[in-house]
């Protein structure tokens, strides 16, 4: 049998659609895009173009979820590959945005550099764990062009053959990323129907949806690109002091941009991706090492469930500055709840310090806790075959099972989860053996997986034509952020 648990009874899960309700259409929602406000007043909502309040009236948000499809694929560059939203799955996607990185080899916190970006995405690329890309790490650099943005793009594809979420900054950039899309998946329609790439759209907290973000999207409209809603209220600072509130806030956030998104391109993929937080009490800082995230975590997901809509679940962290005993039991402990929850996309791993320092090896650590907590999620076996009444009354009292066919069959068969990391043999036994130092242990993979694994090629046209694209990037002179 599965591990089901809940967090959220279906009573507290039905009160916090009832008063998301309230919200929207009463209290409503800041839209800073004129484009999403016209959109949003077309199908029906109210609109104040004074105050940018946007309120939404309950048949509109119905109608968003009517409309919003509840099964479809992630796809990516590699054949055969794809993730299957809403079905049963559940797959990592790293956590994102650091630009500073823990150094191995000194301890030490540094800049981010290209090498730390190129490192992080080959091995998501690699680890069967990780179903999609988002950049770990990168050069903090203010002064980038826009080729330097086709580059990052070139780089992407040339580097991760699964599906990737990303985002752009404003409609000019979304052209540019239309135009390698097709080039390097052949077109429109075949993007259309791959959708290797999903938008990651993240509302301010509280209610409001940003304008730049929003109109870089709104520029992709025609090709079906899926879009993550993740709006990040930090309870007690851009949310209330209660957790069921921060779930309603967040809640709320979700539903306007789903209308948005609905009511711009009926029928876009989308995903149930909010990032409920806390505060730290004491510094009043996100730390992310809380352990009510777990809980968070959780609720999130079984709300996106109770729409029927795909989930990506956030789950905190920890504020420690390296792996460590403190870190260890805080990621644990906050991964435990959501991933029995079971999301379609968990976002989380190889990130300290509040989410804000890449460290390779706590990367390897957080794979190696979602190995250990997807056991966790499939739970307890009851079929016929597992029962073993004849073997119990065979063996009797007195009796071992340790040479039977049936303990061997469930080494192989998933019954133990058995880790290839650490010692599991006591010291004092004779089979006792030496092993190297757990996060040498971890280092060795990380050198292993990237001296093994080589990224799907692109082609020689297709880098040829990206050239071509980015050499005409370059040219054009202008900040991917001042753009229009």
């Amino acid at each position: 049998m599965i591990a089901d648990m809940h967090v959220l009874s279906k009573k507290e899960r039905y009160e916090i659609h009832e008063r998301t309700l309230k919200v929207l259409a009463n209290t409503g929602v800041r839209v800073e895009t004129a484009r999403g406000r016209s959109i949003l007043g077309d199908a029906g909502a109210k609109v104040d173009e004074g105050t940018h309040i946007v309120k939404f009236p309950q048949s509109l948000v119905e109608e968003a979820l009517r409309l919003a499809p509840k099964r479809f694929t992630l796809g990516g560059r590699r054949p055969g590959w794809h993730l299957s939203m809403n079905d049963g799955e559940c797959v990592l996607l790293a956590d994102g945005g650091a630009l500073l990185v823990l150094d191995s080899d000194t301890g030490k916190r540094r800049p981010a550099s290209y090498e730390d970006w190129y490192k992080s995405t080959r091995l998501i690329d690699a680890m069967d764990e990780f179903g999609a890309y988002w950049w770990m790490a990168r050069e903090n650099d203010a002064t980038l062009k826009i080729g330097d943005f086709v580059d990052y793009w070139w780089d992407v594809f040339t580097n991760t053959s699964k599906h990737v979420q990303d985002m752009t900054e404003n409609p000019a950039q979304s052209r540019w990323l239309m135009e390698i899309l097709q080039v390097v998946f052949g077109g429109r329609e075949t993007v259309r129907h791959l959708r290797p790439i999903s938008i990651l759209l993240c509302p301010l907290s509280p209610l409001t949806i940003e304008g730049t973000y929003t109109d870089a999207y709104l520029e992709t409209l025609g090709w079906d690109i899926p879009v993550a809603a993740m709006p990040m209220p930090l309870m007690g600072a851009t949310s209330p002091g209660s957790l069921i509130a921060t779930v309603v806030l967040g809640n709320c956030e979700v539903l306007a941009m789903l209308c948005l998104v609905q009511a711009a391109a009926p029928g876009t993929p989308f995903i149930y991706a909010p990032a409920l937080a806390l505060v730290e009490p004491q510094s009043w800082l996100y730390t992310g090492g809380a352990v009510e995230h777990a809980l968070l975590g959780a609720a999130a997901t079984e709300m996106a469930r109770f729409y029927d809509l795909p989930v990506e679940a956030s789950i905190g962290g920890s504020n420690q500055p390296s792996p460590g005993i403190q870190e260890v039991f805080e990621r644990t402990l906050n991964w435990t709840l959501p991933i029995l929850a079971w999301p379609d996309i968990l976002v989380g791993p190889g990130l300290l310090s509040g989410s804000t320092v890449l460290s390779f090896d706590q990367l390897m650590i957080d794979v190696e806790i979602f190995r250990r907590c997807s056991r966790l999620h499939q739970g307890i076996e009851s079929a016929p075959d597992k029962w073993l009444d004849p073997l119990i009354a065979e063996v009797g009292p007195g009796g071992h099972y340790m040479s039977h066919r049936s303990t061997r069959e469930a080494l192989r068969t998933g019954e133990w989860y058995i880790s290839s990391y650490g010692n599991q043999i006591l010291e004092e036994h004779p089979g006792a053996f030496s092993k190297p130092d757990f996060l040498a242990e971890i280092r060795a993979k990380i050198d292993s997986v990237l001296s093994q694994h080589q990224p799907l090629p692109l082609g020689e046209d297709i880098d040829k034509e990206l050239e071509r694209i980015e050499q005409r990037a370059r040219e054009s002179s202008e900040s991917p952020q001042t753009e229009n």
